[in-house]
């Protein structure tokens, strides 16, 4: 793998942190007068950036450190940074005309009276457009399914536990907030397109609910995975265009659902079988591959080729870094590539182009882009941020 000169990176750091200084800058009143003045040999950034593009990435800095940093990935430049409270959530516009943050407030730090909303930023300035004030909303970082949004962009379900479990629907469209629907149980959102939202829910089914009509129709399937012994991964990828959700289990096993009014799940098989080695179980003191870190799974979806982090390690090593990515034919249900990494990551997601590049980040925030054929090392980019990654497509 190569790497970037130290001149030529901390140059494209320097320039990253000055583009989205200017962003942030230009979006506070009187910004005009107080903007300070840029470096010589860097170029003053546009006013406005263009629509989402399909080799950007967005990063949540993380804990304690907030906002999300956008990133793109072709020239290994940050192009903006949009504001989000501590534990905030972000999602995409599909037509890319905004941004939105459900996060929470509280008039004097972290007391005082609370405030949950989900902002609207333009999607070409980062400025503020509103502010949608709603119930309540569950306080859990770096997640990718407290928040989603639907397919045609109009709502917003929003996930709450005050004290049980509920989801907010806001209208995105209206900019207003619509109904809390309780849904006990449950959590681990997912848009489904044409029907209303599902979720993951405690006894291993998967709920459905209906939003169309003027109260909510809950439906369940049966069943399908263990979520007192194998549990699925919360952060699984939803693909809204292809109706279609990968979920992932703690002992690395593949489950694929066609989504609609009532779900198919397909049956599992396991990642450890489909690379010709051991299955993964839960026996104690076990030592073999399992997936693991905070964000495990990335999915390309024109090729239908899943992107998974491993490590060696035992049942309930979930949550360590990886330093291996496995390559998966999600139709043929087979490992074609494993990737030796050069350290461990904690986080994995991939861009939808033609020729995709795998972006990986780790607890130390440096986040580095590779070409997803080569697996050569495009762009390492230090203190991006060490949150959960989103990219345009599914995510």
């Amino acid at each position: 793998m190569t790497f970037l000169a130290k001149s030529k990176r901390s140059a494209v750091i320097r320039r990253s942190f000055l583009s989205a200084m200017a962003l942030v800058i230009a979006s506070a009143p009187g910004a005009a007068s107080a903007a300070p003045p840029l470096e010589p040999d860097v170029e003053a950034p546009p006013a406005t950036i263009p629509a989402p593009k399909p080799s950007w990435v967005y990063v949540n800095r993380g804990f304690g450190t907030p906002g999300f940093s956008i990133w793109d990935t072709a020239t290994g430049k940050m192009l903006g940074l949009i504001e989000g409270s501590w534990l905030a959530d972000m999602e995409i516009d599909p037509a890319g005309k905004a941004y939105y943050v459900a996060e929470t407030f509280w008039s004097k730090g972290f007391r005082g009276t609370r405030q949950d909303m989900v902002t609207v930023y333009d999607g070409a300035s980062l400025k503020l457009q509103t502010e949608i004030a709603m119930p309540g909303r569950i306080l859990v970082g770096s997640r990718l399914k407290n928040f989603v949004v639907s397919d045609d962009g109009s709502t917003g379900y929003v996930y709450n536990l005050s004290p049980a479990s509920s989801v907010n629907v806001v209208d995105l469209a209206k900019r207003k907030f619509v109904r809390n629907i309780e849904l006990p149980g449950c959590a681990s959102l997912i848009s489904n397109p044409g029907v209303g939202f599902s979720a993951l829910c405690s006894d291993g089914s998967m709920a459905t609910v209906s939003t169309a009509g003027a109260k909510p129709v809950i439906t369940r399937s049966a069943p399908f995975f263990a979520a007192t012994d194998d549990p699925i991964f919360d952060n699984f990828v939803v693909d809204k265009a292809k109706k279609e959700a990968v979920f992932l289990t703690y002992t690395g096993l593949i489950y694929t659902a066609s989504l609609g009014a009532n779900p198919k799940i397909a049956e599992p098989f396991s990642i450890q079988e489909a690379a010709g080695v051991r299955k993964g179980d839960t026996k104690p003191l076990d030592i073999n591959w399992y997936p693991g870190a905070r964000q495990q799974l990335a999915v390309h979806a024109a090729t239908g080729h899943a992107f998974v982090l491993m490590h060696m390690g035992e049942y309930w090593t979930h949550k360590a870094e990886c330093n291996e990515i496995w390559e998966v034919d999600l139709a043929a249900k087979k490992v074609v590539r494993r990737m030796v990494l050069e350290r461990s990551f904690a986080n994995i997601a991939i861009t939808q182009e033609a020729a995709p590049k795998i972006i990986v980040s780790g607890e130390d925030g440096a986040l580095v882009i590779l070409d997803a054929k080569t697996g050569e090392e495009k762009f390492k980019i230090k203190s991006a941020g060490n949150g959960v990654l989103r990219t345009v497509g599914p995510s």
